[in-house]
């Protein structure tokens, strides 16, 4: 009798089984196609030091949407502008929450942030006060007078090298400038006189972003990869990026609890104040964590991506001496005699935002915009994007596309002449900020960065490539982390009008 009932437990056992398992193979039947996977690890090995590249070349090969199985992560890859309408305008709903991940989990105080915060209440109203507060016209005109100091140091630094025909560093420069900027916009205080010296900060910046960008065995391996992190030494590394980041963080906020009430209202000045209102954003009290995680987003993303796009721009200029006297002429003969081009006059430069636009083309950012989590099934193009999938989209891939843009991999501004293209997030041949709910609030402050730093190098001084260096010698590979510098630095000869 027990054995019967053993043996139709097992038949009953082995029926669900089935029937499962024909459920599940149906409901993966519309999957994307992708690349074999191997046990355990999936697809990992197919990512390589650059992501977006291997990625680029997997999308070739198997269409514009792909499945891939990261570690236990099943993900799906969008890597051309209409995979990307339908993922960022269409679907957007569908998937514009945030995955969990161990970086961005420590550096943004458990999602109190902006970039990394799950699709809710609180990221909706905290996105808000960063458009309307932090990031809008009025506030970046107001940094003006910073811009103007900031860029009147670098002058004088280039003259000095011009003087002597010294090469400068044009990756640490830019870096230094926008540094600069954004510290005493958002601070109040030049970084140097922070807990940060400055050669820590200018490690520190690059560092954080390669740890949000970094493979970290927790985000593909939920439970037990903590232990392959700390293995890897990616755990220290990202406890000790943190540490310094809130000894920075609270550094600002304790200069801005003492100092004079009528001093002008800066970033943190604005902070304090929910916090000191009791502010309730989404279901949680606005707290010093929630103050810090802003901070932290504001000084990595403000920082490096205006610095990255104005050095791939110098790089690529500097490699066709056509486009470098076309942008140069056009800037002088508006702005020649002019020790600083405000912010308002480099709306006039035409080509030089053909420049830009062509710059975000081939060299985005984030050639991998931040991944997504898909919270309801969805299809494009006749293939199902299934629930709690990681999305990502990549917008290196795009920006390469053959069926968007005529040589792709030619460095042609003029491509965008008569054309209404821009970087806003409509059109998704081109999306340096992202797109969706989820675009980068300060696309004005970021732009206007930009814009501001190369009109006015580029209208004060002519730039040679070190002696004996060709234009086919500069070497143009990228860095690997989340955001895609220049894997060698950028040294040219200023010389002064």
């Amino acid at each position: 009798m027990a054995l019967s009932l053993y043996l139709l437990y097992f038949l009953v056992l082995a029926i669900v089984s089935i029937i499962f398992l024909n459920l599940f193979k149906k409901s993966n039947s519309k999957l994307p196609p992708g690349p074999p996977k191997l046990p355990i690890i999936g697809n990992l090995h197919q990512l390589g030091e650059l992501p977006h590249q291997s990625l680029w070349r997997l999308s070739r090969k198997y269409g514009p949407v792909i499945f891939m199985k990261l570690g236990t992560v099943p993900t799906i890859v969008v890597s051309t502008p209409e995979t990307a309408r339908q993922v960022l305008r269409v679907f957007d709903l569908n998937c514009c929450s945030r995955p969990s991940l161990a970086g961005s989990k420590k550096l943004s105080y458990n999602y109190r942030d902006i970039a990394f915060s799950p699709f809710n209440d609180y990221w909706k109203e905290v996105r808000k006060i960063g458009v309307q507060e932090l990031f809008n016209i009025k506030r970046v005109q107001s940094m003006e007078p910073i811009m103007y100091e900031e860029m009147s140091k670098i002058i004088d630094s280039f003259s000095e090298s011009a003087s002597t025909k010294t090469p400068v560093n044009l990756s640490e420069k830019f870096l230094s400038l926008t540094a600069g900027v954004m510290c005493k916009a958002s601070f109040g205080v030049s970084f140097q006189d922070t807990v940060l010296n400055s050669e820590r900060f200018n490690e520190l910046i690059p560092e954080a972003l390669k740890i949000l960008g970094s493979f970290s065995a927790s985000d593909f391996y939920p439970y037990v990869g903590w232990i392959m992190d700390r293995f890897t030494g990616l755990h220290k590394l990202r406890e000790r990026s943190a540490r310094d980041l809130d000894a920075f963080c609270e550094q600002m906020i304790n200069m801005h609890l003492k100092k004079d009430k009528e001093e002008n209202e800066d970033f943190v000045d604005l902070l304090l104040k929910l916090e000191k209102d009791q502010v309730v954003l989404g279901h949680e009290k606005f707290t010093r964590d929630n103050i810090k995680a802003i901070l932290i987003n504001i000084l990595l993303a403000g920082i490096d991506t205006a610095a990255i796009t104005m050095t791939w721009a110098m790089t690529e200029l500097s490699r066709n001496s056509r486009l470098m006297k076309k942008v140069q002429s056009e800037i002088r003969e508006k702005f020649g005699d002019k020790e600083i081009i405000s912010l308002e006059e480099t709306d006039e430069l035409e080509y030089l935002n053909m420049v830009v636009k062509e710059t975000w083309r081939l060299h985005p950012p984030s050639p991998l915009l931040i991944p997504r989590e898909v919270k309801t099934e969805f299809e494009i193009n006749g293939y199902t994007i299934p629930v709690n999938t990681r999305l990502q989209v990549n917008a290196w891939a795009i920006g390469r596309d053959p069926d968007a843009w005529k040589d792709p991999d030619v460095f042609l501004p003029e491509r965008f002449v008569d054309s209404d293209i821009n970087a806003k997030g409509q059109y998704f041949e081109l999306l340096p900020f992202g797109g969706g709910r989820r675009i980068c609030p300060a696309i004005y402050m970021g732009t206007k960065m930009v814009d501001f730093g190369l009109a006015n190098l580029l209208n004060r001084f002519d730039w040679k490539l070190p002696e004996g260096m060709k234009a086919e010698d500069m070497k143009m590979e990228e860095a690997p982390g989340l955001t895609i510098n220049k894997k060698h630095d950028l040294l040219l000869i200023p010389v002064k009008l």
